[in-house]
């Protein structure tokens, strides 16, 4: 066996210093007389997010070392998927003392860094940089992460030709036989028939027909609580007959993000056995421009028994919630979870890093973000304020879709959503972007499943799991 192979034969790891700044001298004091003379020829004083690779004698890879830069907050799983961005493909070791809970972010930030949407090109993936298990990270967790968030990318990602309502429907199902779950679907004409006319009329007008997905899993032996998921799974949007622009239709792909969040949070905390009963719904559509689309002015049922005025037909992410939103709330759940790519307003007001987060109990609203804050995978609390709800009167209707004033259109959106949410105490919403609209190292541009990871923490402490 060579000196740089491992008992397995494989290439032994290389060794990873993963510094701050202010402790950048003092490790290089340590390091050998040859290691300090060629870093300092570098210019490397571990700076944030730079890399520098240690050769050995004979010129080959004998260590590596990455800067922190001279952030004083704790590692996260950003740090460590902008280092692996950087590393040229090998399989590294840390080799330093971390915290658990830091080991765990930085394998974890290994894992999200390694995800490459390859479903339409012919190369195949590039080999990219990989850790070696920290013996004290919550390996359990990491692997459940990095398949959650892969999953969700993957279907963020894909464009509505090969990821429409059906495809949702079936990535559904394909996650309740794999965990034991019971489904329910309500496709087309049986929308109407069951009292779900606001999905119907959405995607009545699309090629493929609108459909509720219900999933629901008990844990073996029972559970005490139920948990509700809803996901708005409108799979594309063109804004229907108030037609978006060309632009505004450009990442429409990614309306589903909410859907996608949902289903891929349930399947980990299936797999995670989560000591809650769970159900998940689904509205699956497309929002589409034809011969039998929803208009402005249409007066629509709910399944709730109040009435919608439609006064834009690209505010359709609210009116598929309610209708599923009203199912969720006949559970007699001790929770409802909504996540929504919903309002342009919630990105106005935080941008597109920074999830929006409502919520009928304050505390619970506190708890959730603060779990995001531990996650470094934040939400930022806004105000269910009643005193705009009137805005969403209706001359012919029980309320309208939209408001009037150009101003608060998120909170508008949750107060909408409120009315449909009468007998569970606590509901939580989430209004999220569902993508990375920049680059930056470690997060390319495309799908980022926001509050997967803070929803699975939340959940797991307020539940409990077996595994």
């Amino acid at each position: 066996m060579n000196a740089d192979e491992d008992s397995a034969g494989e290439a032994a790891p290389v060794p990873l210093w993963i510094l701050r700044a202010a402790a950048f001298e003092a490790w290089l004091a340590a390091q050998p007389d040859a290691t300090r003379r060629w870093l300092r020829a570098q210019g490397f004083a571990a700076e944030r997010d730079r890399i520098a690779l240690i050769p050995g004698e004979d010129g080959a890879v004998v260590g590596a070392v990455a800067g922190l830069g001279r952030d004083g907050a704790g590692v996260s799983l950003w740090n460590a998927a902008a280092i692996a961005d950087r590393l040229p493909p090998r399989r590294y070791a840390l080799a330093q003392a971390w915290s658990a809970a830091e080991a765990t972010q930085l394998a974890l930030g290994f894992g999200y860094a390694a995800y490459r949407f390859g479903r339409y090109r012919r190369e195949s993936a590039a080999r990219t940089a990989s850790l070696a298990p920290p013996a004290n990270a919550d390996l359990a967790y990491v692997e459940g992460a990095c398949a959650a968030l892969a999953s969700a990318r993957d279907w963020i990602n894909t464009p509505a030709s090969d990821f429409g309502p059906e495809a949702l429907a079936a990535a559904a199902r394909a996650a309740a036989l794999e965990c034991g779950a019971s489904v329910r679907e309500w496709v087309g004409d049986a929308l109407r028939a069951d009292g779900f006319a606001a999905i119907h009329a959405v995607g009545r007008a699309a090629g493929t027909p609108p459909r509720l997905v219900e999933l629901r899993w008990v844990p073996p032996g029972g559970a005490a609580r139920k948990l509700v998921l809803v996901g708005k799974g409108v799979c594309f949007d063109s804004g229907g007959l108030d037609l978006k622009t060309g632009a505004g239709m450009a990442l429409m792909k990614k309306d589903m993000g909410g859907a996608a969040v949902a289903l891929a949070l349930a399947r980990w905390l299936m797999r995670a056995g989560l000591r809650a009963e769970i159900v998940v719904l689904i509205p699956a559509v497309e929002n589409a421009i034809g011969g039998d689309a929803y208009r402005p002015g249409d007066v629509l049922a709910t399944h709730k028994g109040l009435t919608v005025e439609v006064g834009n037909t690209d505010a359709e992410g609210r009116l598929v919630l309610c209708d599923a939103l009203s199912v969720a709330d006949a559970e007699g759940a001790d929770l409802i979870l909504d996540f929504a790519t919903l309002t342009g307003a919630a990105r106005v007001a935080l941008g597109p890093e920074l999830p929006a987060l409502f919520g009928s109990d304050p505390a619970l609203v506190a708890e959730f973000a603060a779990a995001g804050d531990a996650e470094h995978d934040p939400l930022w609390p806004m105000p269910l304020w009643a005193p705009y709800a009137e805005e969403l009167s209706s001359k012919v209707a029980d309320l309208a879709n939209v408001a009037g004033s150009s101003f608060a259109g998120a909170i508008f959106a949750a107060l909408f959503l409120r009315r449909f949410v009468t007998a569970t105490p606590r509901w939580l919403h989430v209004d999220l972007y569902a993508w990375n609209p920049r680059e930056r190292p470690g997060r390319p541009v495309g799908a980022e499943p926001q509050t997967l990871r803070a929803a699975f923490r939340f959940l797991a402490r307020r539940y409990g799991l077996e595994n």
